[in-house]
């Protein structure tokens, strides 16, 4: 089954990443990493509000309605969305310069792994670390592009890609504490497929949901990998879903426009913008960080 994604929002992302659906505001919620910005929208697409940051910040928790857990290239921090008070919670590589964040999420405990890369991606320096109840750990080493960081329904799969790769890894995870139990195995192997595998999320019926970066499409892999459906998107460098609105039956997609050439550019018009779907099948509520 092939479906079409349509714009949502003209936001002309360089780097369009993070999506969520934040459950207790009712909006959706995304960053433009190269930008510096976090963006709010409603479920129709009106820009809610922007907040704009000193520092790459690239995916967020939320702790409540008014605050965030947000993952800065320095560290872990909470942000009021009213005020814009910051507060460090935990420091992630805020020594190393050359590192930023990139793809994370919440595990179903409350666990947010979060993952971090060379600003050049020119080497294979990043980590993967779990963040729960004041306590940071290191899952993963030796990453070039961390991505596809998500979780079935019951909280004891996590898959997650190193995206060159071009293959999405499954690990069994302690359902209470997010914590990986067993060794990282093959998932699906997507090197005949279209782009690399970018960013990811798992719908309430356990189907693992996976934007391909420069292959102009968001990917629906069955619990064993294979192929469900494919949704396709009107520009190229798709970068992550999530599922929102009231029944958490849309599938909003980000994008970016960073490196595209001036004739792709004339091409793509609308690249870095959000794009939706209506699915008939829903996503899973975001889980709320437990810190």
């Amino acid at each position: 089954m092939n479906q079409t994604a349509e714009l949502l929002i003209d936001s002309q992302c360089a780097l369009g990443e993070g999506p969520f659906w934040h459950p207790l505001r009712q909006q959706v919620f995304f960053f433009d990493i190269n930008n510096r910005k976090l963006f709010a929208a409603e479920a129709d697409g009106a820009v809610a509000q922007i907040w704009s940051f000193d520092e790459i910040v690239a995916a967020a928790a939320v702790i409540d309605a008014d605050n965030l857990a947000i993952a800065t290239e320095t560290g872990l921090k909470r942000y009021n969305l009213l005020t814009g008070a910051v507060s460090l919670i935990v420091p992630i590589e805020a020594d190393n310069g050359l590192t930023r964040t990139n793809d994370s999420r919440v595990h179903p405990s409350g666990a947010f792994w979060i993952g971090t890369m060379r600003k050049d991606e020119d080497a294979a320096e990043g980590t993967v670390y779990h963040y729960r109840a004041g306590k940071l750990s290191v899952i993963r080493r030796a990453a070039k592009v961390p991505n596809a960081t998500c979780f079935s329904p019951d909280g004891r799969i996590a898959y997650w890609t190193d995206t060159p790769t071009k293959q999405i890894l499954q690990c069994p995870t302690d359902p209470a504490t997010g914590m990986p139990i067993g060794e990282w195995s093959l998932f699906a192997d997507v090197a005949d497929g279209r782009g690399f595998p970018d960013g990811a999320v798992v719908d309430s019926e356990g189907y693992l949901w996976n934007a391909k970066w420069g292959g102009n499409c968001v990917v629906r892999h069955a619990p064993d990998g294979t192929v469900d459906r494919i949704i396709e998107v009107p520009v190229s460098q798709v970068s992550c879903p999530a599922f929102g609105g009231p029944e958490l039956k849309t599938l909003f997609l980000t994008t970016a426009n960073k490196t595209l050439s001036a004739e792709q550019l004339a091409e793509e018009k609308v690249a870095g913008g959000v794009f939706a779907i209506a699915l008939d099948i829903a996503g899973q509520p975001e889980p709320l960080i437990t810190l």
